[in-house]
Parts: structure tokens; C-alpha cells; sequence
């Protein structure tokens, strides 16, 4: 993980957040013999008594249920906008380019849910991605009982208690206010991912230089 104190968020509700407003993360571990297994799934984020917990559903006797089974330690990633960053936009053009992007890594041991606690799982899952909408078909109660019948079988639900979080919110903080803000206005252009970026760079525009606060760049390594 590329690991810098200038690149890390250190807003709790702001990490909280990110995981709810990107929640397609992928899912990693390894069998016991360390093969690995992994797999891209929405994820439901929740915080009781203090602690976060994900939760989510998998298919049965996939090669990932079979690891996370043997091995329950896991490690979802959950990624937001990313973009180049052209280093010609720099008051320094004359070293590397670089990569804007924002990920949020979760450690922790999965455990899977008995079959009553995954239709209370699908329950808010379905709700939650229908945008709360409870006269849509799709939603859990409203599937047709036979259909529900042959599908569940065939997944399994899991909760994953958060042991540590960890954060890469790489976006130009190493960089002086004129190339910063030339970024901004070169990714607003490109738009897509780009002016997504550029959004958030514009939140941490003041907190990163603060009037009358001179720019030091002997803090910073890239």
C-alpha cells in the first residue's frame, strides 16, 4: 500500500462514507496452502456498539466460499474515481507522472450467517440498492416465493467484523497550490473520473493551504 501520512483520510465518517458511497468492493483471502481466491460484490456497511461490520452474500462452492470457509481471514478493498496526472501540469514538469485515486482496505475474519440471518440480509440489501423504494418487484418480499425457493439455496450470507481500516486518498496533497489547482482545472476538463477527482480536491483545497500559511514542500516525499 503506498503509505504516506499526506495521503491518508484521517476523518472516520469521512471513511464510513466513502465505503457506503462506493460499496462494489473486491474480496480477497487465500486457502490455508496460500492459493488465492477473490470476488467483486456489493457490500453493506454498518457501525453497532462502536465497531463496523460489512456484510454481504457470495455464491456457494465458489472457489472463494471454499477459501474464506478454510481461511476466514479476508481483506475487502473498496476504490472510488481514479485519474492520470499528467506532470506537465506541474510548476515542475520535469518529473514523473502520477495517478489520483482514492481505496479504503478492510481486514478482518469473515463469518458466515445461518440461512435466517440471510433473508434478513437480502431484506436490506435489496432495499438499500433500490434506493429504499418499497413498491419495487425487486425488493426481497416482493420476489415471487418459488423463485426465492430455488435461488437461496444457492448463496450464502456473510458479516465481516472490521479489525483495521486502512487509506490511500492520493490526490496531488504533495504538491504546491499553482500545480494543485492547475490539476483541478485540467481534470474538470477531461471530466468522467477526472472531474470526480477534481471534486475532491476542491474540498481539501483550503485545509491544504490555509491563507498566510507559507508552502513547505521539505515534508513531502513525492
Amino acid at each position: 500500500m503506498y503509505n504516506f501520512s499526506y495521503f491518508k483520510e484521517e476523518n472516520k465518517e469521512v471513511l464510513l462514507q466513502f465505503l457506503n458511497n462506493y460499496p462494489f468492493a473486491f474480496l480477497t483471502g487465500s486457502y490455508i496452502n496460500g492459493e488465492q481466491a477473490a470476488t467483486q460484490i456489493p457490500i453493506l456497511t454498518e457501525e453497532r456498539d462502536g465497531s463496523v461490520y460489512l456484510q454481504g452474500h457470495i455464491m456457494r462452492n465458489t472457489d472463494h466460499h471454499k477459501a474464506f470457509a478454510e481461511n476466514q481471514n479476508v481483506l475487502a478493498v473498496f476504490t472510488g474515481p481514479h485519474t492520470y496526472v499528467s506532470a506537465s501540469w506541474y510548476t515542475n514538469p520535469q518529473i514523473g507522472s502520477t495517478w489520483n485515486y482514492m481505496s479504503v482496505y478492510v481486514k478482518g475474519k469473515i463469518n458466515f450467517l445461518p440461512d435466517v440471518d440471510l433473508v434478513q440480509l437480502m431484506r436490506k440489501l435489496t432495499l438499500r440498492f433500490e434506493d429504499g423504494n418499497n413498491s419495487s418487484p425487486t425488493l426481497y418480499d416482493n420476489l415471487p416465493k418459488e423463485y426465492l425457493r430455488k435461488m437461496l439455496p444457492g448463496i450464502v450470507g456473510f458479516e465481516l467484523k472490521v479489525d483495521k481500516m486502512e487509506n490511500v486518498f492520493k490526490l496531488s496533497q504533495s504538491r504546491d497550490e499553482k500545480s494543485y489547482r492547475n490539476i483541478i482545472t485540467q481534470l474538470d476538463k477531461k471530466g468522467g473520473n477526472g472531474a470526480q477527482v477534481a471534486k475532491e480536491m476542491k474540498n481539501r483545497l483550503e485545509a491544504l493551504f490555509p491563507p498566510g500559511v507559507e508552502w513547505d514542500d521539505s515534508k513531502f516525499m513525492s
